[in-house]
């Protein structure tokens, strides 16, 4: 039930195709924690991804680090835009991680051009994750964003400093965007050309809460639920040859996320991807 790997990208390293999420252990106690991160071994999952930003999870993945650390490749994130705030941050994330070192530090949600200039200007986060990669704290650095606006920001990202890794969602009904596509094909494209790794989330996005819904689940958006659907959106997103998704945002959708990416099943047709569009009512969680 091993999940494949490939290169990471200019990082070198062997990564599972599939990441873990750490915002899913955002709420979670110390042994639900322990349970789902020994799920990742089942798997053979290699790469953890989370952020200062994701409550608790940093807490919950450090004592677990203590004893695994050498087995995965382990990336966090900072929202902060400031050198010294982003300084801090970064050294915090090293202690609630009990880890001496990161192999990535991503810029969050690097979206709004204010923050985007502030970040990436002189005395921004950028110069505190380079100081920290000078240091040995860090290894790489990579930016990560939402929105409809976040692949033609990660071009830009790419214009001004040349970032090894980016995040940006991607799922069958973002590639049917008329704007959204064609932004994330250029930067795909890009970071083919420059050897940058290009993760994805909100694969099993299947829209907004509705009004007044009862949530069934943490993740900020309704997800597919039905594993038959779950697997054949995470089907659609594997085939895309040098893509890595990360998983959803929830424990409950991990163990059918993970048994969907570990299947060797045949491409979804696109006939069969508009199909579950129409049944599922598949919409943007980012507005139009």
């Amino acid at each position: 039930m091993a999940i494949e790997k490939q290169r990471f990208g200019r990082t070198g390293h062997m990564s599972s195709a599939v990441l873990f999420g750490g915002a899913a252990l955002a709420k979670s106690d110390q042994d639900e924690a322990d349970r789902v991160l020994d799920l990742l071994f089942e798997f053979d999952i290699n790469h953890i991804d989370t952020a200062a930003a994701y409550g608790d999870s940093e807490l919950r993945i450090g004592p677990w680090m203590k004893k695994h650390r050498k087995t995965f490749f382990l990336a966090t994130k900072t929202r902060e835009r400031t050198y010294p705030r982003a300084r801090e941050q970064i050294r915090a994330s090293l202690d609630r991680l009990c880890t001496d070192h990161l192999d990535m530090i991503q810029l969050h949600a690097l979206i709004h051009p204010d923050e985007w200039e502030q970040a990436l200007s002189a005395g921004g986060a950028l110069e505190a994750a380079i100081e920290a990669r000078e240091e040995g704290l860090v290894r790489f650095i990579g930016v990560t964003g939402h929105g409809w606006n976040v692949a033609a920001m990660h071009k830009r990202s790419l214009q001004r400093f040349n970032f090894d890794s980016v995040l940006m969602p991607w799922n069958y009904f973002a590639s049917q965007h008329q704007t959204y596509a064609p932004d994330f094909f250029e930067t795909w494209q890009i970071c083919r050309e420059r050897d940058i790794a290009v993760q994805t989330i909100k694969s099993i996005a299947r829209g907004p809460w509705a009004a007044g819904a009862v949530k069934s689940y943490k993740t900020w958006y309704e997800p597919l639920e039905i594993e038959e659907d779950i697997s054949q959106a995470i089907g659609w997103i594997l085939s895309q040859q040098g893509l890595f998704l990360n998983s959803a945002g929830d424990v409950k959708l991990l163990p059918a996320f993970l048994r969907a990416a570990s299947q060797n099943q045949q491409t979804p047709e696109d006939a069969e991807m508009e199909q579950l569009s129409e049944k599922m009512d598949l919409a943007s969680i980012f507005g139009l």
